[in-house]
């Protein structure tokens, strides 16, 4: 496997604290990911959206609605207004620089979730040079390629979901070409879709072949995580830090139990 990104040089696998862990405290706020800094996570997964004016905020859904004391569409409210939100009643929503700057040794994975946040997001990483410590993924291949357009090739991306199905199918058909697939360091993918599992021994040893690194989410039941590490994944990606973290101690994989 190449670690040509330094967003991928670290002792495998990978332990991502989603949201920085949501089941256990709330969600995408800055107490979360300190809780997760806390447990010995350095590897923290986020979302972005941007206000009307642009500001880029680390947040999962499009509107205030679920997580927050108000409401509206996110994209269609200028920041002022939405700075007055506070996750669960408690707790201000973070800027994505934020969440960068507070940590400066964690690597922060971020999923594009609009594409009015590609512009804020390439601008975020160009200020804060956090270029080598960030891996974007998106549910949209045009997302995808217009941030690895406007950033450079150093940039760690995942495949988009294009991407992830020719890596499947070649999994079964060989239909995916070594060298488009090179280019893309790792899949982030569900473990199972639709009732169907999408991450088995085939899919793993395909991606493996070709360079491209397996992070599986959002990985919440022990028997799962040991599943998914007996396959060989490089990363698994959590709502439950604390668990994945008493897991991946057990199996000696967590760091500082590394023999």
């Amino acid at each position: 496997m190449s670690v040509a990104y330094p967003f991928l040089d670290a002792p495998r696998p990978l332990a991502f604290a989603h949201r920085g862990g949501a089941a256990a405290a709330l969600e995408n706020s800055l107490a979360a990911f300190q809780r997760a800094i806390d447990l010995g996570y350095r590897y923290l997964e986020t979302d972005v959206h941007a206000t009307a004016d642009g500001v880029l905020l680390a947040f999962h859904d499009r509107t205030l609605d679920r997580v927050t004391d108000r409401t509206g569409r996110i994209a269609a409210l200028p920041h002022t207004e939405v700075a007055r939100a506070r996750i669960a009643g408690a707790a201000p929503i973070p800027l994505l620089e934020d969440v960068l700057g507070a940590w400066p040794d964690a690597r922060v994975n971020v999923d594009v979730k609009a594409a009015s946040a590609i512009g804020p997001l390439v601008e975020v990483i160009r200020r804060t040079s956090a270029v080598d410590r960030v891996c974007v993924a998106s549910f949209s291949d045009r997302r995808l390629a217009a941030v690895r357009a406007a950033v450079g090739p150093r940039l760690c991306t995942s495949l988009g979901p294009l991407g992830v199905a020719r890596l499947r199918l070649s999994a079964y058909a060989g239909l995916l070409p070594r060298a488009r697939a090179a280019r893309i360091p790792c899949a982030q993918v569900p473990a199972r879709v639709g009732g169907v599992t999408l991450v088995d021994q085939r899919f793993v040893d395909i991606a493996h072949s070709r360079g491209i690194a397996v992070h599986v989410w959002t990985v919440n039941d022990p028997v799962e995580i040991h599943r998914l590490l007996d396959l060989g994944v490089d990363g698994i990606m959590t709502d439950r830090p604390e668990l994945l973290r008493r897991e991946l101690v057990i199996r000696g994989a967590w760091p500082g139990s590394r023999p």
